[in-house]
């Protein structure tokens, strides 16, 4: 199965790693105790056991989760996954360098104060294994999702001891059905099968492919193109999204029986820097809301076949959503007049000068540009700082290294639930030095308080209810411009199948080779 790509994957290591890229890769390589369902699935969004053999069983009080591992599971190198392995990989979250990516259980899990991971701090005692099968987890709260919760890539094992500093920077200790055979940074990634890997005891993945090959730093258009055409080893390869202006070439027959349109659930926003000034200013903020023009932003998305305007900050597809704006303007162009009258309100009436991260990518740039534009009419003047796509998510997720706002988006991590989104951005009290989700650096009491009363309860009706009621106080304090949400468009090759996506990402697990003789 050939991949191509433009961007690197941010890391193999999945304690640092975590972006939609790199998650659909990790399915391959890594296991956890519970996983998503596959896209073809009766319900892709299910939580269904993966090295356990059944879901947690939940204590009365709602905080201790405990779990079975299946028997005959292995690491590649052979030597048996227990549940001390499975401890160790969740508690190298923890690392004040290595865990900077999914932040769930290190937020969830009852850790000592100042527990720092088990290369600085040792074993985590809030996480027991009572034997090799057996893992008992204290949480600091009930959680009801907790078994989605362990899903994310930060629930890996690895055996006990490995992977301190950048051991998993280029090779790791494999869980999933393929290895890392070679990794050169930025150009090439080789799979090879985990020959330890036992398909009778792992229902999430069909794990097709004798091998896979992930082209890295290929331009966008020119995967288009050699998808388009469809020749030689091509007609084996996969990629993202085709790019915006590939579109309109989709429509002919050959192309459009081979297109697979996706809905996305996440959304593509503006994040505001909240403690830079003048944003510190909710004035401020809210005239960036109001000057946005966010037609112009579609456009340069793609248009109303690539995406659909966003008020809100939860997508229509994820629980909780309510269809509300804001900060309204005709035709969702921006109302410079409404912002010149805030600022001048907040003491700017001649404006002012901010700096705006865009990732290194085509699209990305021209909505960076097209804000730009827009809030040149309101009288903010908006310089454009371009990161490499390969670092972007690392570099934004710093506070040190983050300028007045960002360009960025935002996907749930589970079941399309609110849950995973509004928390990770708005939880003050989970802002880090790195790998920092909350990029406004938005801590508000009441907004904090509010993600554990919702977060607790039982009843997920009542709660999603309660997230889309959050939404809109979030919004008032308008740390954020959401600006839409886009849909996914792929163009596999002739010889693909299995490429299926209910909610926009595509499972390397499920996917194959009509005929593994071609190409």
């Amino acid at each position: 199965m050939q991949v191509l790509q433009s961007a690197n994957f941010s890391y193999l290591d999945p304690s640092r790693g975590w972006d939609g890229g790199v998650n659909a890769f990790y399915r391959l390589i890594y296991r956890q105790l519970i996983t998503k369902a596959p896209n073809d699935a009766k319900d892709p969004n299910a939580m269904v056991p993966d090295l356990a053999e059944s879901l947690g069983k939940v204590s009365d009080d709602g905080l201790i989760w405990t779990y079975k591992l299946k028997a005959g599971i292995k690491f590649d190198t052979g030597a048996p996954i227990t549940s001390k392995d499975v401890k160790f990989g969740i508690s190298r979250s923890w690392d004040p360098e290595i865990g900077i990516g999914s932040p769930y259980l290190k937020n969830l899990i009852d850790a000592p104060k100042g527990y720092q991971g088990p290369y600085r701090s040792g074993e985590l005692p809030t996480i027991e294994t009572p034997d090799d099968r057996t893992i008992v987890f204290h949480l600091k709260a009930p959680f009801p999702e907790f078994d989605a919760a362990l899903s994310q890539p930060s629930g890996t094992p690895f055996p006990v001891g490995t992977g301190a500093g950048d051991s998993f920077i280029k090779d790791v200790v494999a869980s999933g059905p393929y290895d890392v055979e070679k990794f050169v940074p930025g150009s090439l990634i080789q799979l090879k099968r985990n020959p330890h890997w036992d398909a009778k005891g792992d229902t999430a993945r069909k794990a097709y492919p004798d091998a896979w090959r992930f082209t890295i730093g290929v331009e966008g258009a020119t995967i288009d193109e050699r998808l388009i055409a469809g020749q030689g080893a091509d007609i084996n390869a996969i990629s993202g999204s085709v790019q915006t202006s590939t579109i309109a070439r989709l429509q002919t027959p050959q192309l459009k029986v081979r297109t697979v349109k996706a809905p996305s659930t996440c959304l593509s926003y503006l994040g505001l820097n909240t403690t830079k000034k003048p944003l510190n200013d909710l004035k401020v903020r809210q005239a960036i809301n109001y000057a946005v023009d966010k037609s112009s932003v579609l456009n340069a998305t793609g248009g109303r076949q690539f995406a659909t305007i966003s008020n809100s900050l939860l997508p229509p597809t994820v629980s909780g959503h309510v269809d509300y704006d804001p900060y309204p303007s005709a035709n969702n162009a921006g109302d410079a007049a409404k912002a010149r009258q805030l600022l001048t309100e907040a003491g700017h009436p001649n404006g002012f000068t901010m700096t705006l991260d865009v990732r290194a990518n085509e699209t990305e740039q021209r909505k960076g540009e097209a804000i730009q534009q827009a809030l040149k009419r309101a009288g903010i003047k908006v310089a454009l700082n371009v990161i490499d796509a390969s670092t972007y998510y690392e570099t934004i997720g710093t506070p040190s290294q983050q300028h007045d706002a960002a360009l960025t988006g935002w996907c749930p991590d589970w079941a399309s639930s609110a849950s995973t989104f509004l928390p990770p951005l708005f939880d003050g009290r989970h802002i880090t030095p790195k790998g920092n989700q909350n990029l406004a650096q938005l801590d508000d009491d009441a907004v904090n308080a509010e993600i554990d009363r919702i977060g607790a309860m039982t009843d997920l009706a009542a709660a999603n209810r309660a997230w889309g009621e959050l939404d809109k106080k979030i919004m008032a304090l308008a740390p954020f411009v959401p600006l839409n949400v886009e849909n996914r468009i792929y163009l596999p090759g002739t010889n693909v199948a299995g490429v299926i996506a209910p909610s926009g990402d595509v499972d390397y697990g499920i996917i194959g080779l009509k005929d593994p003789a071609k190409g």
